[in-house]
């Protein structure tokens, strides 16, 4: 372990960050241990519909309706806007920049859960995971968790990603941009200062694109920051008793920022 990172005391973390030139591993903990990742999971939706974009088998303009699956609430936009209908582009683009939990849910009901999840465990071996849909409750008979997930897995899935995104209408590039405006820059990525509403082509800094997740007990980043002539994956995942609720999250949130910061000086410093 390169960067010295100081981890809070009865906080499961798997985390690993790794020089996606090189393949130097600057950081790593429990790179395969399995806990639960919120939203990240969503990544595997997008991966889904990008391959299926890819092969022609689903086109952009294609249009969703919400009301093919039961409303629910919490992170989003959708929920806010007067149309029920959008081009799957767009229902993309919602999860991608606030991991919109309705659109979620409605490429779920497109795609299939179980396609979603073959696909995770082609591009993830290690057992992360799209466990189920967002759900507003989560009663004792479904999965009790929406996602799982391990660094090893989201380091490899960001890699492979990253490898593509040079190539028009593959994978790696089209997931890359609908998670490239993503408004969550409050974990890992909150080191650079950027404005969470437009940083997707950032002029003061490296650019940086992640997806979070977060639930009770959960806190999960993973990304990519890129500066130009280096770029660097993240996976960094908490979980926690977080009982009464907010017990323990200051020291998990404190600690998710520092570790962003400790990155940034040793970017900074190699630069």
């Amino acid at each position: 372990m390169r960067l010295n990172l100081a981890l809070p005391p009865e906080v499961d973390w798997s985390l690993a960050i790794v020089d996606l030139g090189g393949g130097e591993v600057l950081a790593h903990h429990n790179l395969d241990r399995l806990l639960s990742t919120a939203s990240v999971g969503k990544v595997f939706a997008l991966i889904e519909l990008a391959e299926r974009l890819r092969d022609g088998s689903l086109t952009a303009a294609q249009p969703l309706d919400r009301r093919d699956v039961p409303p629910v609430a919490d992170s989003g936009l959708w929920q806010h806007l007067a149309t029920d209908v959008l081009p799957l582009a767009d229902v993309a683009a919602l999860v991608g920049a606030t991991s919109d939990n309705w659109a979620t849910n409605v490429l779920i009901d497109l795609l299939g859960l179980d396609a979603i999840r073959a696909r995770a465990a082609e591009w993830a071996p290690g057992g992360s995971d799209l466990v189920d849909v967002v759900r507003g409750l989560r009663g004792p008979e479904d999965p009790p968790h929406l996602s799982l997930g391990c660094a090893s897995d989201h380091i490899a899935v960001l890699s492979r990603l990253w490898a593509e995104r040079a190539t028009p209408g593959s994978t790696g590039e089209q997931v890359l941009r609908w998670l490239a405006p993503g408004v969550d820059l409050s974990m890992v990525a909150s080191a650079w200062q950027q404005d969470p509403l437009s940083h997707a082509e950032e002029y003061a800094g490296p650019i940086i694109t992640n997806k979070t997740g977060t639930n009770l007990g959960v806190r999960a980043d993973v990304g990519i920051v890129d500066s130009g002539s280096r770029a660097t994956a993240y996976a960094i995942i908490a979980n926690w008793t977080e009982n009464p609720p907010g017990h323990g999250r200051d020291a998990v949130m404190d600690a998710l920022r520092a570790i962003g910061a400790a990155l940034r000086a040793h970017l900074e410093e190699g630069a």
